[in-house]
């Protein structure tokens, strides 16, 4: 008789092959992936195209409706233009009112003045000897020009990503706010984009790109101050002399348009009032709710960013990337900003583009389109509740500081939720264990 004991035994103690996954199950999750990635792209792109294509007819709208042309901050630049080609004071109040006015201004509204440094008159200048109607046609494709133009800059220094992701950008709604306004926004953002992409090859023209960035110096705060910094650390001279070329020259022609033009802005500054102005932003909130007379408490969040912005810069200086570092820190200066309107956060798209290749999670992209659908919300209820577009949107500039961050870290923070569940289990499955009675004894 054959023992077969020490057979069975070992057939007994062989490990068990682990089980393969069925073809079927692997190609089924693979579809599912895919359907799900189509999916999130289809109600990215549904948000984005809803809202550009509204905004779109708008924009139409604001720069040929006779109505609507003057009622909007484009007419601030023509009629700063019809001044200094009458070679008349650009900053004079009842003259820029008259003109304004003229040109569809609503009653309700005082004399608009161009707030950027005297150095950018020169591109107000063209439009003086234009009429209202061509003058907006043209600055309003200018604007357009700039904007589409920066945001495909920034989809080729991605690589050319797939998926569509640039949507985000060309639907964004503080930008697009810009464009319907007739703002400087967007001009700025050519130049912060041109420098990202040239201040490694060509400084010098990136020093230049700089100038465009002076249209809105307050929102440069931290940002500029690093950038010094960086500039001396790593000697890179040539982007101080392209930006003081271009400021000079800038400067040459204004005083040759207007030789006592800073003298003017100066005067208009301390006079006109605009410092008490409300904007929705939080500096001009920290003002209105400690002290509505001091002024200087607007710069309290800017003097804290720099602070901030320093050391952020010396801890990564040996391996600082404006690229990559670069976005944190000009999401920060927008949010400290000693007054920001919706439509300036247009300069926050290179870090929330940024934030939109590198994440991987389709829910936070879907997040970022809707938080920018609700602020074209907003825009639209304007016309039946004005100024809704302001006051609802207070949240904006530190929202997209948040949104940046859960782009960049999501996945350290699913795996370190992930990790605490999985603890969490464990104590859990400890404790039932040692809870339980213990068996009887037969």
């Amino acid at each position: 008789m054959v023992d077969n004991s020490q057979s069975a035994t070992a057939e007994v103690s062989l490990p068990a092959a682990p089980a393969s996954p069925a073809p079927g199950s692997a190609m089924a999750q693979s579809k599912r992936s895919k359907a799900l990635r189509v999916a999130a792209n289809l109600v990215v792109a549904t948000i984005c195209g809803l809202s550009f294509g509204f905004t779109a007819q708008g924009f139409i709208i604001s720069m040929l409706a006779k109505q609507v042309v003057g009622s909007r901050d484009f007419v601030v630049y023509w009629a700063t233009g019809q001044q200094l080609a009458h070679h008349a004071n650009p900053y004079d109040g009842p003259a820029l009112l008259k003109l304004e006015r003229g040109a569809g201004l609503a009653d309700k509204y005082g004399a608009m003045y161009m707030r950027n440094p005297p150095s950018t008159l020169l591109l107000a200048y063209p439009l003086g000897f234009l009429p209202l109607r061509i003058a907006s046609v043209a600055w309003s494709l200018f604007l357009l020009l700039c904007f589409v133009g920066s945001v495909y800059i920034l989809w080729l220094m991605h690589g050319k990503r797939k998926g569509h992701r640039d949507w985000i950008a060309y639907s964004f709604a503080p930008a697009l706010v810009c464009l319907l306004n007739g703002q400087t926004s967007v001009i700025a953002l050519l130049g912060l984009v041109v420098f990202l992409r040239l201040h490694r090859t060509h400084q010098f023209l990136a020093g230049i790109s700089l100038w465009l960035c002076l249209l809105k110096p307050h929102l440069f705060v931290p940002f500029g101050l690093v950038m010094l910094a960086w500039i001396v650390l790593t000697r890179s001279y040539r982007i101080v002399i392209g930006a003081a070329l271009a400021l000079a020259g800038s400067c040459a022609i204004a005083w040759r348009i207007d030789p006592i033009a800073w003298s003017q802005y100066s005067h208009m500054v301390h006079t006109s009032g605009i410092q008490w102005e409300f904007i929705p932003c939080v500096s001009v909130l920290l003002r209105v709710w400690f002290s509505k007379g001091a002024v200087w408490l607007q710069y309290v969040p800017a003097g804290i960013g720099c602070i901030w912005a320093l050391g952020y810069f010396w801890s990564r200086r040996e391996k600082w990337n404006w690229n990559t570092h670069g976005s944190l820190l000009m999401l920060v200066s927008i949010v400290v900003a000693p007054y920001c309107w919706l439509f300036d956060q247009a300069l926050a798209i290179p870090a929330l583009l940024r934030g939109a290749y590198y994440s991987k999670s389709r829910n936070l992209v879907i997040l970022l389109a809707l938080l920018s659908a609700f602020v074209e919300v907003a825009l639209f209820c304007n016309i039946i509740k004005p100024s809704a577009v302001y006051l609802w949107t207070l949240w904006t500039a530190p929202t997209w500081l948040i949104w940046y961050l859960l782009a960049m870290h999501w996945e350290k923070l699913t795996a370190a939720w992930q990790a605490w569940r999985a603890k969490r289990k464990t104590h859990e499955a400890i404790a039932a264990e040692e809870s339980a009675p213990a068996p009887g004894i037969l």
